[in-house]
């Protein structure tokens, strides 16, 4: 493929999408590194700013990354979570094919702060269970993800091992508490100090938070979770049905 230097498109445009090309149709693999600035801008005859413009879009969307002193590698696919379904993590991974996994980074009964006290409908007396984990997908990390939960019996959960295992179905098995409805929400933030080293991520890096409340088969909120993922890494996604009806 070459570059059409007559074409109304910008170079860097035309250049960027051939590089997306070869992503896209895996002749570039994930963690292949690809030509330097200089054997691209010989390679089309361009300059080497056209070719950093275009390597820098691809970076900032998450195709392409930089490791200092070695090169521009192909990025592994994001991961595309739909926001329609409710459905745990370790599913979530397990429908795509991906071994799933979680550090825990603390399990404990905790007093609630105050916006949990409001979404789990706790007095400032009660404890809550704290369960806060660093979750992966195939071994490289994804999202900090704290969850606190609040049910009869839920002391019990400090004896379960959570590195690998799905709280919810630990839940079903054995608390009969199936998640049936959820109140999410998303927004774009920059990393901590702390999910920096967690994840794995540059000071300032972007990560999508997300918060969600989770409410059982009789209408009850048992769950509430605050989790921050690489934004380099997940993409949540709505599907819009036009066919239903729109009200105001």
């Amino acid at each position: 493929m070459s570059l059409d230097k007559q074409s109304p498109l910008p170079i860097y445009y035309q250049l960027k999408e051939l590089l997306r090309e070869n992503i896209v149709s895996r002749k570039w693999t994930p963690g292949t590194m690809i030509p330097s600035e200089r054997e691209l801008s010989e390679r089309y005859e361009i300059s080497r700013m056209t070719v950093r413009q275009a390597l820098g879009e691809l970076t900032r969307e998450g195709i392409l990354y930089r490791e200092k002193g070695k090169g521009t590698f192909v990025a592994e696919p994001k991961i595309q979570q739909a926001l329609t379904s409710l459905t745990s993590f370790s599913e979530d991974m397990q429908t795509r094919g991906k071994h799933s996994g979680g550090k825990v980074l603390r399990l404990a009964l905790v007093s609630a702060p105050v916006r949990v006290m409001e979404a789990l409908k706790v007095s400032p007396d009660q404890k809550v269970l704290l369960l806060k984990r660093l979750r992966m997908a195939e071994e490289a990390p994804i999202a900090v993800e704290s969850c606190f939960l609040h049910f009869p019996n839920v002391q019990d959960l400090l004896n379960e091992n959570f590195e690998n295992t799905s709280l919810y179905s630990l839940l079903s098995q054995k608390f009969e508490i199936t998640p049936t409805r959820a109140q999410q929400k998303v927004e774009a933030g920059l990393c901590s100090s702390r999910e920096k080293e967690l994840l794995m991520i540059e000071a300032g890096a972007p990560v999508l938070r997300n918060r969600r409340i989770t409410f059982d088969q009789t209408g009850r909120v048992f769950e509430y979770t605050e989790s921050a993922y690489r934004a380099d890494r997940y993409i949540f996604q709505v599907e819009l049905d036009t066919s239903k009806e729109v009200r105001e």
